[in-house]
């Protein structure tokens, strides 16, 4: 019965999980925006809806979650149970990832990609959302 509630509460956890404007997003996005620089969020019309897209400079950045993602970092790790589950399922996420970048390449577009661990430094961010926006 604990392991039936167990999931339970796992499951509507990761039900809670948001797609769209989450807490990495937010914080990138408020510093775009600090920094001077508008944006548009979410284009469906491009590859893989970027979360943050600069259509003048024909350049977007994707703010990706270390797990969801399959980032080589700390909290990018496997998780130890249910490995036949979970192993495909961020393997499947970073394939896509790799084909939707591509086609946003070929297409013109640059990319970046901005990490969910890499938000703790925010000179850093900073230096790096500045670079990629002023070449």
């Amino acid at each position: 019965m604990a392991d039936d509630r167990s999931r339970e509460k796992r499951r509507l956890a990761m039900q809670a999980v948001r797609q769209v404007d989450t807490a990495p997003e937010l914080i990138v996005r408020r510093l775009l925006h600090s920094l001077g620089y508008r944006y548009r969020l979410h284009r469906r019309d491009l590859p893989g809806t970027p979360d943050i897209v600069f259509p003048s400079r024909k350049k977007v950045i994707f703010v990706h979650g270390c797990f969801w993602h399959g980032h080589e970092c700390r909290r990018g790790q496997l998780p130890k149970s249910r490995v036949e589950y979970w192993a495909p399922k961020l393997k499947a996420n970073q394939l896509r990832d790799e084909r939707v970048a591509m086609e946003l390449r070929c297409a013109g577009w640059e990319v970046l990609v901005v990490w969910q661990c890499m938000l703790a430094d925010d000179e850093r961010l900073q230096e790096l959302l500045c670079d990629f926006l002023a070449a």
